[in-house]
């Protein structure tokens, strides 16, 4: 049987447990929502490198030519000329 003494520190223990519950819950919790969080930045760092990469390389002179170029722009001054059956040319002399 229990004494009066050893059930009162196991009640203690017990109100110890409860009070501290909550806010390790919350700690923990949080922790997870904060790794969350981080992981979230470092996805959105990469891709805003890889848009930035990509601006960069666009905004270089050759390759903005060479886009233009697929697009059917031309130069001023310069003649437009459209060449059909390419692929089925390169084929037939392979």
């Amino acid at each position: 049987m229990l004494r009066p003494s050893r059930l009162l520190a196991l009640g203690g223990i017990v109100l110890l447990g409860l009070l501290y519950w909550k806010p390790m819950h919350t700690y923990f919790q949080t922790k997870h929502e904060l790794q969350q969080r981080q992981a979230q930045v470092a996805a959105l760092a990469h891709e805003h490198k890889q848009l930035q990469d990509q601006i960069d390389s666009v905004a270089s002179g050759a390759t903005l030519v060479a886009e233009a170029r697929r697009l059917g722009l031309v130069k001023p001054g310069e003649r437009l000329f459209i060449v059909r059956g390419i692929a089925a040319w390169r084929a037939k002399n392979r």
